[in-house]
C-alpha cells in the first residue's frame, strides 16, 4: 500500500493519505460517508445497501482516503471527478443542485471534490490537513486549472448560521457575474434581524484558505437539511501559493499514488 508521509494528530496516532485501490477500498470510503451523514447528521441517503452511502457518480469518481496508521482504518476520506469522468456519467454531482454553464465553459482541466466527511475522533484539524496534502498534490501532479464542489452550512438552527455566513460571505468572497452559479431550490432566509457570530463550518474555512470564491447563492438540499455553498479555486491564480502550502509541509513533500476506479 503506497502511503504518503505520515502527520502525527497526537502520541499514539499517525494518519497518511492515499487513493482507494479497488471496491474494497472504495466501499471503506461508503460506509465512513454513511456513519457521519446518516447515522450523526440524521441525513435521508438512498443507498441500495444498508450501512453504506453511493450513488450513480460514485463509479466515476476518484476517492482519496485518510487512514489511521496503526489500525488501518479510514477516519476521512472525499471523492474527485473531472470533466471526462463527467461526461461519462452524464455531469456532475453539483449539476443536481445548480445550474452552472458558466462553470462548465471554464478552459482547462477542471475537477470536482465532494463527499468530504472526517470520522468524529478525528476532527482535530490534521485530518482535513493531511487530507488537503493529499488533494492539492493531486491538483499538481494532473495540472488541474479548476477546483470547484459544495461546503455544506447545517440548517437545524432554522438558517440563521447560514444567512450570518452567507452576509460574511457576500462581502469579501463573491465571485465575478461570469463565474456565477444558480442554486435550483433557494435557501429558505430566517425572519428579522440576524444577530449572530458566524461560525466557519471547518470544511468551508479550509476551502476559502486555499483562494476560493464563492459563486453565488447557496441551494438547500433537504435531504441533508443544509445549505449547500459552491465554491471555486482558481488554482493558477493567486489561490497557487496556498495550494503548494499544502504539498510541502516543512520540507516534505507527500507521494499518493493515483489509482483509477471503475
Amino acid at each position: 500500500m503506497a502511503e504518503a508521509a505520515a502527520r502525527e494528530m497526537d502520541p499514539g496516532k499517525r494518519i497518511f493519505v492515499e487513493l482507494a485501490e479497488g471496491e474494497d477500498a472504495v466501499r471503506e470510503a461508503q460506509q465512513l460517508r454513511y456513519r457521519i451523514f446518516a447515522e450523526e447528521l440524521g441525513a435521508d441517503v438512498h443507498s441500495a445497501q444498508e450501512g453504506v452511502d453511493s450513488d450513480d457518480y460514485d463509479p466515476y469518481c476518484k476517492h482519496m482516503l485518510v487512514r489511521d496508521r496503526d489500525s488501518g482504518s479510514v477516519v476521512g476520506c472525499t471523492r474527485l471527478m473531472d470533466g471526462d469522468r463527467a461526461h461519462e456519467a452524464g455531469g456532475f454531482y453539483s449539476q443536481d443542485e445548480f445550474r452552472m454553464e458558466n462553470i462548465r465553459r471554464l478552459p482547462g482541466h477542471v475537477l470536482e471534490v465532494g463527499r468530504t466527511c472526517v470520522h468524529p475522533d478525528y476532527r482535530n484539524g490534521s485530518t482535513i490537513g493531511v487530507l488537503w496534502s493529499g488533494l492539492a498534490e493531486y491538483i499538481i501532479d494532473h495540472d488541474v486549472d479548476y477546483l470547484f464542489g459544495c461546503a455544506s452550512i447545517s440548517l437545524t438552527d432554522g438558517g440563521v448560521q447560514a444567512e450570518a455566513i452567507m452576509q460574511k460571505l457576500r462581502q469579501k468572497y463573491m465571485a465575478p457575474d461570469h463565474l456565477q452559479v444558480e442554486p435550483k431550490l433557494a435557501v429558505p432566509r430566517p425572519q428579522g434581524h440576524i444577530d449572530v457570530i458566524p461560525k466557519m463550518p471547518p470544511l468551508l474555512k479550509a476551502y476559502l484558505s486555499l483562494g476560493a470564491r464563492i459563486c453565488g447563492e447557496p441551494c438547500w438540499d433537504p435531504d441533508f437539511r443544509v445549505a449547500d455553498v459552491f465554491i471555486l479555486v482558481d488554482v493558477g491564480g493567486a489561490s497557487a501559493r496556498y495550494v503548494r502550502h499544502f504539498v510541502t509541509n516543512r520540507g516534505r513533500q507527500l507521494h499518493v499514488r493515483s489509482a483509477s476506479y471503475a
